[in-house]
């Protein structure tokens, strides 16, 4: 009879933000429209723009972040699991291709303390796993001793491509990427019972 081997818990959980903490708001198709990039990735777009296009451009992502960010409610299970790692000394960063102000938003409208942030403003951006990199630095902990929560598809690639364990929120959903992760568990409240049952 074989035993399952007790799951190592993390030192450190790096976040998405936008469908992982918090309920998605963000109208990506109207907005991409708006900004004339079809079905682009935004960051990407953005990149290749000339200046007076950019700046038009991101004027338009910038309105559309602040409104999500200032009506934007937690995933259920998100102060829970939050307040348990904090008592059991897991270190926490939120890594989003969103911008610092509308993340702070969001923290400072639910009372959240999440003391790493890596956003737009630290290029390059999630799938790159730089961003990751930078959170372990400044967390002080090795990729091997982190865990990558998300929703999305970049949050796993990126998780991959550093090497640390990716777990997917899959909110139900059929997966529709071909990066794998390492767990998956369909919200925040399962995730609670993976790391602390």
């Amino acid at each position: 009879m074989s035993l399952t081997p007790p799951l190592i818990l993390p030192r450190a959980i790096l976040f998405d933000m936008d469908g992982t903490l918090t309920a998605p708001l963000l109208d990506f198709p109207r907005m991409k429209a708006e900004m004339g990039i079809g079905s682009r990735p935004i960051l990407e777009a953005l990149a290749e723009m000339e200046q007076e296009a950019r700046a038009h451009a991101e004027m338009i992502l910038h309105r559309y972040e602040e409104e999500a960010a200032a009506q934007c409610t937690l995933n259920p299970g998100c102060v829970e699991l939050l307040e348990a790692l904090t008592a059991r000394g897991i270190l926490t960063a939120l890594i989003t291709r969103n911008s610092r102000r509308s993340v702070r938003t969001v923290l400072e409208r639910h009372g959240l303390k999440i003391a790493v942030l890596v956003t737009r403003e630290d290029p390059p951006p999630k799938p790159h796993p730089e961003p990751l990199f930078r959170a372990c630095r400044i967390l002080g902990v090795k990729v091997s001793e982190a865990w990558m929560v998300g929703d999305g598809q970049y949050d796993i690639e990126a998780g991959n491509a550093a090497g640390i364990r990716t777990v997917w929120i899959s909110h139900a959903r059929p997966r529709e990427f071909d990066a794998v992760p390492w767990r998956e568990v369909r919200d925040l409240r399962e995730l609670i019972e993976v790391l602390f049952r």
